[in-house]
């Protein structure tokens, strides 16, 4: 999945390398975070909600800016601006910083990871290698991200709690420069892990200790330093762009595409009125708005068992909802005669929300179930009647990261209601043109992969719950996400 981003989803170095390794746990694959896993710096986004929430005073948030800075300046060690940092936090329930970096991975640092470094991730955890994240940040800014990218071990700086509240002091020996070494060899003993034949993958000469020590330092967006540092050691340096601040191009392109919208809608009014077919102007329109909008972005479709698009219309197609950009895809894999289901803030939205309804997409209110399944009635007399195809999310909304949430029963009902077969589309990566939260969208190669038509001519609404398991265990399958349906077994 390369694009012009230097996307590493096909066959980069770096992943050749990780496939032409040895497998087995006994590799280590140990990635720092900030700068690494994520672009920027978590602390930042802590600090920045910590103000929001009221934890921090003026005085304690200037006091805390000026430990931070005496630390870049050099006057003072990390584990002294550590304990400079967590003073504010004594008597602090802990249970509320686990909740709050829940919340902040969520709302703030989900989208900041590199597809790179997940690509990265996934290639050492497919070989069996023992992966960790050794971070001198804290376990709320780093757990939440270790769980959602399954990274079993997390090594990282402590907080001492005592009777669930903070106490305002910290654990040493933290997890920074020679800790992070100890962090390692720590690691290392416990599950047997060769240090000679293991992966580091680091943004900043403050882990050149831990560079040093393995067998394979691998320079991820290095800072000047660090920079210097690789090449002398002739240590290999990659660079992602694919997050980070945008450039005027980056702006312009996403305004260009998210407007091609309306302009393509509008293009196909003409249509309308010289051959009277409101059918004909969508179909028009909805190929202009694909191909536009693809253009612009720089995206690219990698598609997997295409004929099953055209196979069995009219149909339910139904499809993972990782980016806005899967409204691009979506028009430009199915192109005609279809129909779909839209929040009903879109409306409000100017120009947006009419290009939606000329479309023929129905938009309803996602709180209440009952209008919502009313509302969806006339996508079964267009199935019925139209012969057009219906594609919805079952998810109903955006998920954070490429993982499965659980699926709403709307399209089922739809399907069976109209007769008609189910056909899954599998989005693997069109997060990474544009995460949940971002406006801009950036160059990728999106791998998409269609299922064969599922015949819905023998579901029941006593049985409904069972057909839903199993079209999202066919998602779970090509996502490589077998592991969550297990779980849910088991529960």
């Amino acid at each position: 999945m390369a694009n012009n981003n230097s996307l590493v989803r096909h066959k980069s170095s770096l992943l050749s390398e990780i496939e032409q390794s040895e497998s087995g746990p006994h590799i280590g694959a140990f990635f720092d975070f900030d700068g690494t896993i994520i672009y920027g710096y978590s602390a930042k986004a802590m600090i920045t909600e910590q103000v929001k929430r009221g934890d921090l005073s003026p005085r304690e948030f200037i006091e805390l800016i000026g430990a931070m800075t005496s630390f870049g300046l050099g006057n003072i060690g990390f584990s002294a601006m550590m304990v400079a940092c967590s003073q504010f936090m004594r008597g602090i329930s802990e249970q509320s910083y686990i909740e709050f970096g829940e919340d902040l991975y969520r709302n703030q640092l989900a989208r900041l990871i590199y597809p790179e470094s997940r690509a990265l991730i996934e290639a050492h955890q497919k070989k069996g290698h023992t992966v960790a994240i050794i971070s001198s940040a804290t376990p709320y800014q780093v757990e939440p991200a270790a769980r959602d990218l399954d990274i079993e071990h997390v090594m990282c700086s402590h907080l001492e709690v005592e009777d669930g509240e903070f106490t305002g002091r910290v654990i040493r020996p933290t997890c920074f420069g020679q800790g992070k070494v100890t962090a390692a060899e720590t690691l290392s003993e416990s599950h047997g892990v060769d240090l000679d034949k293991t992966f580091f993958y680091s943004d900043s000469d403050d882990d050149i200790e831990l560079l040093e020590r393995v067998g394979n330092p691998r320079p991820l967006n290095p800072n000047r330093k660090l920079v210097k540092l690789a090449e002398n050691n002739n240590w290999p340096i990659k660079r992602f762009a694919s997050r980070g601040r945008p450039g005027m191009m980056d702006w312009a392109r996403s305004v260009a595409a998210t407007s091609s919208l309306v302009t393509s809608f509008v293009a196909g009014l003409p249509v309308m009125a010289i051959n009277g077919s409101r059918r004909e102007a969508q179909n028009f329109s909805f190929s202009l708005f694909a191909d536009t909008a693809s253009a612009l972005i720089g995206l690219n479709l990698n598609i997997r068992g295409e004929e099953h698009i055209w196979s069995q219309r009219p149909c339910v197609f139904v499809f993972n909802h990782q980016s806005k950009a899967d409204v691009v895809i979506i028009a430009r894999l199915l192109r005609r005669d279809i129909a779909g289901v839209a929040k009903k803030e879109i409306k409000r939205i100017p120009l947006v929300g009419q290009a939606f309804e000329f479309g023929g997409a129905v938009l309803i209110d996602r709180e209440n179930a009952a209008s919502a399944i009313e509302a969806m009635q006339p996508l079964v007399d267009a199935m019925k009647n139209e012969g057009k195809s219906v594609v919805l999310s079952p998810e109903g909304t955006r998920t954070i990261t490429p993982k499965l949430t659980t699926f709403k029963k709307g399209a089922f009902h739809l399907a069976m209601q109209a007769g008609v077969p189910m056909v899954p589309i599998v989005i693997h990566n069109s997060i990474d043109v544009a995460p949940k939260g971002d406006f801009v969208f950036r160059p990728a190669t999106v791998d998409v992969e269609v299922l064969p038509p599922v015949d819905t001519s023998k579901w029941t609404v006593e049985t409904i719950d069972e057909h839903v398991f199993d079209v999202r265990g066919m998602f779970l399958k090509a996502l490589g996400q077998q592991h969550e349906l297990a779980i849910e077994k088991d529960a």
